[in-house]
């Protein structure tokens, strides 16, 4: 059995990890939220799941590295300046840090990015994703993610080739652009849909979620398979073998 530490536990995402930790058949070592010690949690844990706050991402991955522990990185609303530290983090313990552990959003960032890579300029890509109203960040980082794949199928930078926030008079679209459109309201777990359009004919990808569940046993999945791993920057596909 696994010893998981949750960082973020008191949230409804942290209930929803302590219920799937316990349906793996793993130990939960131990919470903790803001003020909370990360170091004491790594200390009695083989692996920890940090889904808090981006803010708090430094001292828990801090943790991680002091005690040899690796650590899943679900927080969203990460800035280039998290990444790396995640990558800084990564030269000495395992970390995997993801837009989304949802199995079923990994396998779709797949197919989004062969999708991609074997369509032309001439299919356009446009993002769309829902949310509950609560949420802070936006696009979503499993619409960003999806939006690397999409990318990187392409073999073009996402930075300098998406639109976001259309208003106005915008102009024609932009060749090779990718969109984002996102929505807030309700109890949303999650939706996202990424939209290919030619002229004449349409194709789209998506993925529904339901509730936290299912990002909650995908995050313990990849926890599991994060346990000795060594030193680096690891990710959902792998954890697929994909």
């Amino acid at each position: 059995m696994a010893r998981i530490g949750i960082i973020g536990s008191a949230g409804r995402m942290g209930q929803a990890l302590a219920e799937a930790i316990a349906a793996a058949g793993d130990t939960l070592s131990g919470g903790i939220d803001k003020g909370g010690d990360p170091l004491a949690l790594a200390r009695v844990s083989d692996v920890l799941l940090d889904f808090s706050s981006p803010h708090a991402l430094e001292a828990n991955l801090d943790a991680a590295v002091a005690a040899g522990v690796g650590i899943v990185v679900g927080t969203t609303g990460l800035e280039e300046r998290h990444h790396f530290l995640c990558d800084h983090a990564a030269e000495h313990t395992a970390v995997l840090q993801t837009g989304n552990t949802s199995l079923g959003v990994t396998l779709l960032a797949h197919l989004v990015r062969e999708a991609a890579q074997r369509l032309g300029e001439d299919w356009d890509i446009e993002i769309t994703e829902t949310h509950h109203r609560m949420k802070v960040d936006a696009p979503s980082g499993t619409a960003l993610l999806l939006g690397e794949a999409a990318a990187t199928g392409r073999g073009i930078d996402l930075a300098a080739n998406s639109a976001r926030g259309r208003d106005g008079i915008t102009g024609a679209r932009v060749a090779g652009s990718i969109g984002f459109a996102s929505l807030r309201g309700g109890s949303v777990a999650g939706d996202h849909t990424v939209h290919f359009l030619a002229d004449n004919e349409r194709i789209s990808l998506s993925h529904l979620a339901e509730n936290r569940a299912i990002f909650a046993r995908g995050a313990v999945r990849a926890a599991q398979w994060l346990i000795g791993k060594g030193a680096g920057r690891y990710t959902m596909p792998q954890v697929l073998n994909l």
